[in-house]
């Protein structure tokens, strides 16, 4: 059995064409990346550069970063969906992201012993369920012995309610739990960068055993699922495999978007 990851849960659960067109046939997309999804990566790469070198760092070296990054991976043709909007336009969301988070956490000394960390979930003794993802960031009180996961995001905000039930960041502190010793707490903390927003959750033990229980039966019917029908919705417009798909054919045009 793979290894799975949130990503391709969450591409099942999204569509089960696209997640045979990934994971199964293993077909290249339309495009490689879209405008939003090259933003997100900038940034991430940026505040992990930040806490990796964290020891007198000012804004400028902060922005110069992130602008030496952009300007060295951007692809001129990049796929940019919606209409109207611009690459300069995600250029200076960016830039006022991390303006933002700047002044909010610098000196930036909270104890992160991890940026980027990979990690293995054992969903069972066995090892036949697995997942692996990678922490944006993980901080470690030591006085009490407490683990935070911190995750950025730069599209739109969400509830409390809803990261209440989140899953990604509640399986990612099993792995916490999982890796280091006498564990007190794991708080799952989201930045809204767009928001200038923290929200913060946290999960009980019997609430993971039960997130164990649900993600192993939702490996079990991805691998026993015979019929991958596609499923549209908004996310069409940002799926790289529009050419392949006889759905969107039907669906496209209910929106005004780039082609």
């Amino acid at each position: 059995m793979p290894i799975y990851s949130h990503s391709r849960l969450s591409a099942f659960e999204q569509c089960r064409l696209k997640f045979k067109f990934r994971y199964i046939d293993k077909i290249e997309p339309d495009f490689k990346e879209t405008i939003e999804s090259f933003l997100g990566k900038q940034v991430h790469k940026t505040l992990e550069w930040v806490y990796n070198n964290s020891g007198d760092l000012e804004l400028d070296d902060v922005i110069k970063n992130f602008i030496e990054s952009w300007n060295n991976e951007l692809d001129p043709n990049i796929k940019i969906i919606k209409e109207g909007q611009t690459i300069e336009i995600f250029f200076n969301k960016g830039i006022k992201f991390l303006i933002d988070y700047f002044l909010k956490n610098s000196p930036f000394k909270d104890n992160t012993i991890a940026t980027e960390k990979r990690i293995f979930i054992n969903l069972d003794f066995e090892g036949k369920y697995r997942l692996m993802g990678f922490i944006d960031r993980v901080v470690h009180n030591r006085d009490t012995n407490i683990f935070e996961i911190h995750d950025y995001k730069t599209g739109a905000i969400k509830s409390q309610n809803e990261l209440d039930k989140d899953r990604q960041l509640a399986l990612y502190s099993i792995a916490i739990r999982e890796n280091f010793d006498n564990v007190e707490e794991v708080d799952l903390i989201w930045h809204f960068l767009g928001h200038n927003k923290v929200i913060k959750s946290r999960r009980t033990l019997e609430q993971l055993e039960n997130l164990k229980k649900e993600i192993k039966e939702l490996i079990d019917k991805i691998e026993s699922t015979q019929d991958f029908y596609p499923k549209t919705g908004p996310l069409c417009n940002w799926c790289g495999y529009q050419s392949k798909c006889p759905a969107f054919q039907e669906y496209k045009g209910q929106t005004k978007f780039n082609k």
